[in-house]
């Protein structure tokens, strides 16, 4: 069995990783709530997998959504959306938050065989993606990205994201590689059915049963339980928060699937 480190500089998020290893419900292993740019190489050599903006562990339950085992070497990172998002600060590269040159940095010394991240996809915009591929590409890795909703798996909401994968192993033509959208089967962008579910790995949406909710002129699935949230509330409520700050589960286990559909990594 793999160990991983969690990197998460939030305590509440933080605190929620220890619940979830302590339950065997993401991969198990230590959480550091040190800042990234305090993290050395010495200190994360011995895990096999590594977190970074790891929230409330969303990519190592993807992961095993996926198929992805505990003891499979590999490392994500959401870097922190602020200096790109259109609801952020707008600084782009002189955000201090801008972390990505920490997180690669650190991708440069160890040499993980995959990587996988996410970001919003206006960071595009702003030459945040030429930058990641310029530099993983620079160090050897083949790298891929498409941008993706969450509408795409049966969520109610858009949630455009940007996700992007790489590897030091790619097999094969990576403009084939499956990575810009779709899998060769639909499944990473989703496929409009007849009566207008989104059919996503076989089933209609990501839960086994679901509610309806109106939005506008339309009713859309959502998992059960949930309903409509007031404006500019999750940054009051912690869970709220920690939902919101995190990646949508179903469609990175779809990206995930279409990685290793075209890579041995």
């Amino acid at each position: 069995m793999g160990s991983a480190y969690y990197n998460e500089i939030d305590p509440y998020a933080a605190q929620w990783l220890r619940n979830l290893i302590r339950r065997g419900l993401i991969a198990p292993g230590e959480v550091d709530e040190r800042s990234i740019e305090d993290v050395t190489p010495s200190d994360i050599a011995r895990f096999t997998q590594c977190h970074f903006f790891a929230g409330v562990g969303v990519w190592s339950h993807a992961l095993r959504q996926a198929g992805w085992g505990d003891e499979r070497q590999v490392w994500t990172g959401s870097c922190p959306c602020q200096p790109f998002s259109e609801a952020g600060s707008g600084n782009g590269f002189a955000d201090e938050r801008h972390l990505w040159p920490a997180f690669f940095h650190l991708i440069s010394e160890c040499r993980p065989v995959a990587v996988f991240g996410e970001q919003v996809e206006t960071a595009v915009k702003h030459g945040w993606l030429d930058l990641v591929q310029t530099d993983l590409e620079g160090i050897g890795y083949t790298t891929g990205a498409a941008g993706l909703c969450a509408a795409g798996v049966g969520a109610p909401h858009i949630r455009q994201r940007l996700y992007w994968g790489a590897s030091k192993s790619w097999v094969g033509d990576p403009d084939d590689a499956g990575l810009e959208g779709h899998t060769g089967d639909g499944h990473l962008r989703g496929q409009q059915d007849p009566t207008g579910s989104v059919a996503t790995s076989g089933s209609p949406v990501a839960w086994s049963d679901v509610e309806w909710l109106a939005f506008g002129d339309v009713e859309r699935p959502v998992q059960p339980g949930l309903g409509p949230m007031a404006p500019r509330t999750p940054n009051h409520v912690g869970r709220c928060r920690a939902y919101g700050n995190a990646i949508v589960a179903p469609l990175a286990t779809e990206f995930i699937k279409a990685y290793m559909a075209c890579s041995p990594a």
